[in-house]
């Protein structure tokens, strides 16, 4: 044995021939009280945010079949909605509208309407919970009959910088509304700065912004497109698919790029998405920025916990739980997630 192996094994006390080890990190596992002294991760459901998809009416509520346990909700069940996640400890919420067909065209038109879905719903968040941290989505694929972030051109070409500028006014008129912060999802180039440009010249210096810096052209947000009916329109040049401004599922290195881009034009926090195929990139821009990072546990996550349980084949409290923590422990300071009530629910019961 060498003087290295001596200093972690000694003999046994039977003075037999096997070794045994010194140190012994089992010692920290014994039971809930030490485990919960030395745990490294902890999440409150302070630091998740929950996702809310909006219809119009009035005490409308519509269950989406692929994502067991979420529904579009009318306005008013939404304040009901944010009045219950308050009292779990769960206090931001990202707002999602689902149109009506009708209402969508190739400009998106209706994302720049003050009176719109997403308008209506801040101010009455806003009046119903003044201590609600109110996020909005910023992207038009909500909006547009082309089912695209941006403007597409008759030849099918994404248009970024025509699609940054209805992204500013759109900024513009929800932090009118009462939104604390805009979450640039759509992945135009410069979008970050002319919002944050446009915010601060209608005087909202204190409106945040969280951008999604590094979102993925992802197989997981099907259930997402399912529940805003925003998948690329079946039409004639319309690219069917997003990669030409989402990020290649191979690359990492690309993302800090991003990050870099972000941080520099004026993004108060960082997001990947989704989190937990990419939590080796939340760790990579938590080592390079000091921003907070924020992930989104996406639909195709939840979903597939959800379905895995209701065959019997996982735990889902137990499953839902580590995941979150793993993105959490990989660095990940905010959490977007379909499970927030649910996880806040757990966390009160005590793990």
């Amino acid at each position: 044995m060498t003087t290295s192996e001596r200093t972690f094994f000694a003999a046994s006390p039977d003075h037999s021939s096997l070794p045994r080890p010194v140190r012994r990190p089992r010692r920290l596992r014994r039971c809930p009280a030490i485990r919960g002294l030395v745990r490294e991760t902890v999440l409150p459901p302070e630091q998740l945010v929950l996702p809310l998809f909006l219809i119009e009416g009035t005490g409308a509520r519509e269950p989406i079949e692929a994502m067991p346990g979420c529904a579009r909700l009318s306005v008013d069940l939404a304040v009901d909605e944010c009045a219950r996640a308050i009292d779990l400890g769960v206090s931001a919420f990202d707002l999602f509208p689902a149109l009506d067909p009708t209402l969508k065209d190739p400009a998106a038109t209706a994302a720049v309407d003050p009176d719109n879905l997403v308008c209506r719903a801040l101010r009455a968040l806003r009046e119903a919970h003044a201590d609600a941290y109110l996020i909005t989505d910023v992207a038009l694929d909500p909006y547009s009959s082309m089912g695209h972030d941006g403007l597409v051109a008759p030849d099918g070409e994404i248009l970024n910088d025509d699609t940054v500028d209805v992204l500013a006014a759109m900024s513009v008129l929800h932090a009118e509304a009462g939104a604390d912060m805009v979450a640039p999802s759509d992945m135009m180039d410069g979008r970050v700065a002319a919002i944050r440009a446009a915010l601060d010249a209608a005087g909202h210096t204190h409106t945040a912004i969280l951008s999604y810096t590094a979102k993925y052209a992802s197989s997981f947000y099907g259930p997402f497109r399912e529940a805003l009916d925003s998948a690329p329109a079946d039409a004639p040049n319309v690219p069917g698919d997003k990669k030409t401004y989402q990020m290649d599922p191979a690359n990492a290195r690309e993302a800090l790029v991003e990050a870099a881009l972000d941080e520099q034009e004026g993004a108060d926090i960082l997001m990947v998405k989704p989190g937990l195929p990419y939590l080796d990139v939340i760790a990579r821009l938590r080592a390079a920025t000091n921003l907070p990072i924020a992930a989104y546990h996406v639909s195709g996550e939840y979903a597939m916990i959800k379905a895995a349980a209701r065959l019997g084949w996982l735990d889902e409290r137990a499953c839902l739980t580590e995941s979150l923590l793993a993105i959490a422990r990989a660095g990940a300071d905010v959490i977007f997630t379909y499970a927030a009530l649910d996880y806040a629910r757990w966390y009160r019961e005590g793990r």
